[in-house]
């Protein structure tokens, strides 16, 4: 039985999305996955910090180690501007 989700670390969750994906390709090698996993986590990432930080850009920035402007131009790449 596979456990809940929320008893999941990070990691594991990460690797049972991806091993469903690679399940998902029946056999055909992925592409560029570097780029997707990265474009998949990051805008959900950004989001929820966000909303952790309770709207503040600035204070979502500061939790994720990055600066304000880099925030902004990651929030607008995912279009979440």
């Amino acid at each position: 039985m596979k456990p809940m989700t929320s008893e999941l670390s990070l990691r594991q969750a990460v690797t049972l999305a991806l091993t469903d994906y690679f399940r998902s390709l029946e056999g055909e090698p992925p592409r560029d996955l570097y780029a997707l996993v990265s474009h998949e986590v990051e805008a959900p990432l950004l989001e929820m910090t966000l909303e952790l930080a309770g709207g503040n850009q600035s204070k979502a920035a500061q939790m994720l180690g990055i600066s304000r402007g880099t925030f902004r131009t990651k929030l607008a790449k995912h279009g979440l501007l």
